[in-house]
């Protein structure tokens, strides 16, 4: 049983939307630190759990990060074109399978060690999603492919590769502003003392 379980009862729940993902709305009553019960209304959006990695090579100091458009930023008045670490959802799959076969699919690296950093949960006010965070090393032998992504589920992805004072550089000029790559690329910032 969890810390709150005894502090949270569902009234009642209405699926608003199951196309892409669920969207549901749940009415619960939630007992305040007063000891006051109190009604309250959520809408959570449910699309599965996710990974993400970023490749960093130790020597050289580079990272590899992709550029794929996403509509929802480009509504939000963004370009749409967003500098982003590798990632997926698990689709049933282990953080550790799953973040494996998508770097290998968006980048054409084959990472064989990978290295779990952390969890997050992105948006917690609206999204069930927990993303579990990976850094791997790479170099050039590692690459097999082009990647790219899939074509057939839309994905038309540019593979990067920068210095990592570089992509720090970029989130101080506002060009990245994926917070899960943020996350990433301050998260070795920190390891390598920078």
């Amino acid at each position: 049983m969890n810390a709150t379980e005894n502090r949270v009862r569902i009234i009642e729940t209405k699926v608003l939307s199951d196309d892409w993902y669920v969207l549901k709305k749940t009415t619960f009553d939630y007992l305040r630190r007063d000891n006051v019960w109190q009604r309250q209304s959520r809408e959570t959006y449910d699309r599965g759990n996710g990974a993400t990695i970023l490749l960093f090579n130790r020597e050289r100091h580079t990272v590899v990060l992709t550029r794929q458009f996403r509509f929802p930023a480009f509504v939000n008045g963004h370009d749409g074109m967003l500098i982003e670490a590798a990632a997926g959802l698990l689709d049933d799959a282990s953080p550790e399978e799953r973040i494996r076969a998508e770097v290998e699919e968006e980048t054409g690296y084959r990472i064989q060690h990978v290295e779990k950093v952390f969890e997050a949960f992105m948006s917690p006010g609206s999204v069930t999603e927990k993303l579990f965070f990976f850094i791997a090393d790479y170099d050039a032998e590692l690459r097999i492919g082009k990647g790219g992504g899939l074509k057939d589920e839309g994905e038309d992805i540019e593979v990067l590769e920068l210095p990592l004072t570089k992509a720090l550089q970029l989130i101080q000029e506002g060009i990245i502003v994926d917070g899960k790559t943020i996350m990433l690329l301050q998260h070795v910032a920190l390891r390598l003392g920078n």
